[in-house]
């Protein structure tokens, strides 16, 4: 592909060194796979990209203390010649899946993946292909499904913070919006989660797998 040989460039990204040498390990000369680089940041990932020109990066979600996998997924986008993004990682979530996509991953993977399916996956991702783990497929396809409204990603966002134990006025500052726009997102969570309280909306929202435990 970029080099020339047919083989799939890849970068991996991912905060933990040991994680990013299992990966490496598994995935690189694997069937026509090379790994062509790693990057812990986003500061790291744009370098490595620009540097090695990969058809695809491996993403995480959770880098750490710094912008997490999605925002350094829609920085790479934004680059003039973009590499697909392959999503790798463990969370599930509507919130992740949806942030995820929205800022131009073309798959998500779940870091227990088969190894054939991980393979397989970077493959169809550097063909342009989307790739989705069966769990996050289905859960795509019930919430495309569902009869009751939907939870906006607005919505998400005050539920994440709802979880984190902040109030309306830290929220408003938080979102840059006015304290009643919060109470009125607050409303339609409420409603379309079927509860009546703030911690039975952060209850109800971790069970859907709506958002994560502590946001």
């Amino acid at each position: 592909m970029a080099d020339g040989t047919g083989a799939v460039r890849v970068v991996l990204v991912d905060d933990h060194p040991v994680v990013r040498a299992g990966l490496r390990a598994l995935v690189d000369g694997q069937d026509g796979i090379e790994v062509v680089g790693e990057a812990s940041d986003l500061a790291g990932a744009e370098r490595v990209v620009a540097t090695e020109r990969p058809d695809v990066v491996l993403m995480d979600l959770n880098l750490g203390d710094g912008p997490g996998g999605a925002e350094v997924t829609a920085r790479l986008r934004a680059l003039p010649e973009p590499p697909h993004v392959l999503v790798l990682t463990t969370y599930d979530t509507e919130a992740d899946i949806l942030r995820a996509l929205d800022a131009g991953a073309l798959g998500y993977l779940l870091k227990d993946a088969p190894a054939d399916q991980l393979f397989a996956g970077i493959r169809a991702t550097a063909r342009g292909e989307t790739v989705l783990a069966p769990s996050v497929a289905a859960r795509l396809v019930r919430r495309a499904a569902s009869p009751g409204p939907v939870v906006t990603e607005r919505e998400v966002e005050v539920l994440e913070l709802l979880s984190r134990g902040l109030g309306n006025r830290e929220m408003a500052r938080e979102l840059l919006v006015s304290e009643a726009t919060v109470k009125s997102h607050l409303s339609h969570v409420y409603t379309k989660l079927g509860v009546d309280t703030r911690a039975g909306a952060v209850a109800a929202a971790i069970e859907r797998r709506i958002i994560r435990p502590g946001g």
